[in-house]
């Protein structure tokens, strides 16, 4: 019996790569801790910081097809390392800025695309390559490292920032994605698989159709499932984000205490990376269409259940049962678009499908939350907007199919096939 079984060297790339996407994740969507002493040294009004944080998001959203455009070009290495160096040179950017628009081209523009380039968008191809029967629980490991990065980085930026102060904060983070980021990209991120990956197929023993070789982006952006998903994608923006931006003003303006309130919000993230990493051991033994639509499904009844909850106990269970199936839906379309169009597409249908679904619904999402209760004095016209966003999300994606079929083009298998034929 052989005991110096050896992990399999994927697990490595999923494991720095996880941390590298909690280092990212903080850094983009902790953002909280930063805002009042940023303001108050620059002299920015809530208007123009919101203004910076905004043209931020668009400009992460535009970051991930440049990533992919980058991995089809040359390989996640070089990705890794030209993000790293917009990071560190942002930062100290930021810190020596003075004035608006150098804030705003420092922290807003250059940091939110260096950070594209390190985030589990950017690192599921590689990830992609080297998994193929376990292709859908290592992409829920990747998302689990977001989830922590929520959890974590918050208190950690705060206690810093209360200690350092905000430059010094920027600085020290810099430092540590040179670190991490440095030594992954040069010894861990490798590009040579081993023929089959980690074995044909999934869990079930079935065997997953592999794309055709020579499928181009055109062909890709013709079909309507992709565009299901990039839909998908657009309910999952407009609802994380939403209730981001407006879940504990949500819960303060229905009579929730504020330590209520962000418990009950916060608790979402908190379950999130437990489900991430139940929903792994699923995600390779099922159908991912029909978990994506559990995902969705749950997630839409959650957006009722949180603006209708009239009693703590009503919030916390709503906050635990959405939190279970938070961060299922970018892993789970990213193990579809994998599955479907192949992994050397993977780069930049996924970077696209982020910006244009994702992102663009994550402002829309933002800015209907604000403006919803303005105009009709309640919340629950935006949060039952992403309740049903979220269902159509789910009705889009138990229709999407386990294989397509493309006219006239190669799968690997045909392809092999021919090559043994003309070399006979």
């Amino acid at each position: 019996m052989n005991y110096n079984k050896r992990l399999y060297f994927g697990w490595y790339i999923v494991i720095f790569a996880g941390i590298i996407v909690l280092l990212t994740t903080g850094m983009r969507m902790g953002i909280g801790p930063f805002v009042n002493p940023m303001m108050d040294d620059l002299g920015l009004s809530r208007t123009e910081f919101s203004l910076i944080v905004s043209v931020g998001m668009i400009a992460y959203g535009i970051g991930m097809p440049i990533a992919g455009i980058l991995i089809k070009a040359y390989n996640t290495r070089i990705l890794l390392l030209s993000g790293l160096t917009i990071v560190c040179i942002s930062i100290i950017w930021t810190v020596l800025s003075k004035g608006l628009i150098s804030f705003l081209l420092s922290y807003g523009v250059f940091l939110s695309i260096g950070l594209a380039f390190l985030s589990s968008i950017s690192l599921s191809p590689i990830i992609s390559k080297w998994f193929v029967r376990q292709r859908g629980k290592a992409l829920f490991y990747l998302t689990t490292g977001g989830m922590a990065g929520i959890a974590v980085m918050t208190p950690v930026e705060t206690w810093l920032i209360g200690m350092i102060g905000w430059h010094n904060t920027l600085l020290l983070f810099g430092a540590v994605f040179i670190c991490l980021v440095l030594p992954s990209a040069v010894f861990i991120m490798k590009e040579d698989v081993p023929e089959g990956a980690d074995g044909p197929g999934n869990a079930r023993g079935k065997i997953r159709q592999e794309a055709p070789t020579d499928l181009t982006l055109k062909d890709a952006l013709k079909t309507l499932t992709y565009w299901k998903i990039v839909f998908a994608l657009f309910a999952c923006g407009f609802g994380m984000n939403l209730l981001g931006s407006h879940g504990v003003p949500m819960l303060m303006d229905h009579h929730f205490a504020p330590m209520t309130a962000s418990f009950g919000v916060g608790m979402i993230g908190i379950v999130a990376i437990f489900g991430t990493i139940f929903l792994g051991q699923l995600a390779d033994r099922f159908p991912r269409k029909n978990i994506l639509f559990l995902v969705f499904f749950v997630r839409g009844l959650g957006f009722f259940g949180l603006v209708l909850s009239m009693a703590t106990w009503q919030l916390f269970l709503v906050s635990a049962i959405g939190g279970l199936v938070w961060a299922g839906s970018v892993a789970m379309s990213t193990a579809i678009l994998s599955d479907l169009y192949g992994v050397r597409l993977l780069g930049i249908l996924n970077g696209l499908a982020y910006f244009v679904g994702h992102q663009i619904g994550a402002a829309i999402g933002s800015f209907l939350g604000g403006w919803g209760y303005e105009v009709f004095g309640t919340h629950l016209f935006s949060f039952s907007a992403a309740g049903i966003l979220a269902l159509l999300a789910s009705f889009a994606s138990i229709t999407l199919p386990q294989s397509l079929s493309f006219p006239n083009k190669l799968g690997i298998g045909e392809e092999k096939n021919m090559t043994a034929g003309h070399g006979g």
